[in-house]
Formats: structure tokens, sequence, C-alpha cells
């Protein structure tokens, strides 16, 4: 598995970590917008419309979000695989990292999502802005794992 990661790596258009670092640092840009401005937003749309907003939330944030989630795991992986020198250790922090983003979504925000989407729900709403707060920080960190890698 570890030659087959080193085999694509080598087969990059640019350094691995340069692309790693690409969706990671967006991600961490999205996270905090969403974290800060949008979801506490959520107070101010009316109850009669809730459902529908949140249903065109998800639908245009799946566009945004997941392309750039789904290549910062396969970057992720591959790096983790295929560590430059020195920087196994980093590389697979900031892959545990992503795996606590990936948990948190799935386990946690997906199902407020879905709650929220028939309706607004002050519990389901106070719990996804409350827990956002973990892949707010996970997605920070790999930020700065992203960083760390770029400066060799």
């Amino acid at each position: 598995m570890v030659d087959l990661a080193q085999r694509v790596v080598d087969g990059l258009p640019l350094p691995l970590v340069v692309l790693h670092a690409i969706p990671t640092l967006f991600m961490a840009g999205v996270i905090w917008i969403i974290q800060v401005v949008h979801y506490p937003l959520y107070r101010r749309v009316g109850l009669d419309s809730f459902g529908d907003y949140e249903r065109e939330h998800c639908a245009r944030i799946s566009w945004v979000v997941l392309p750039m989630m789904v290549l910062e795991l396969a970057f992720a992986s591959l790096l983790a695989l295929a560590p430059p020198p020195g920087r196994s250790a980093l590389a697979w922090q900031g892959l545990a990292l992503l795996a606590v983003v990936w948990l948190s979504t799935f386990l946690i925000q997906v199902p407020c999502h879905r709650r929220l989407e028939r309706g607004f729900d002050a519990t389901a709403a106070n719990r996804l802005v409350a827990t956002n707060w973990i892949r707010t920080i996970a997605w920070s960190l790999r930020a700065g794992v992203a960083v760390a890698l770029l400066a060799d």
C-alpha cells in the first residue's frame, strides 16, 4: 500500500504538501464562516420558512464542502502513507484530526441538520452550534498541520 501511495505521489502535478494544504485551508476558512456567521443567524430565519431554508442550505453547502472534504481525505491519506522525510508523525496527526472532523460531521452535525430540515428545533439548533466547535477546532488544528508540513 505504501509503495502504491508513493507512486501516486510521484505522479502528482504539485508537491503533495501543497495539494493537501489547499482543501484543508479552504475548509478551515469555511468552517469559521459557518460557525461565527451562518449558524448564529439561524435564529433570524422565520419559523414558517425554516425547514425550506435549511433544506436549501444543506443542498447548496454540500456542493461547496463535499468535493473539498473528499480531496482533503485523499491527500491526507496519501500524505500519511508517503510522508515527507521526518514528517510521518505530523501527517498521521493530521489524518487523525480529519477522522475527528468526519466522525463529528456524520454522527453529530448531519443528524442535527436532518432534524432542522423538518422545521426549527431549538434543541437541534443549539446542539449543532455547540458541537460544530469540534469541527472548527479540528479543522483549525489541521490548518496548522498543513502549514507546518509546508514549512520544510
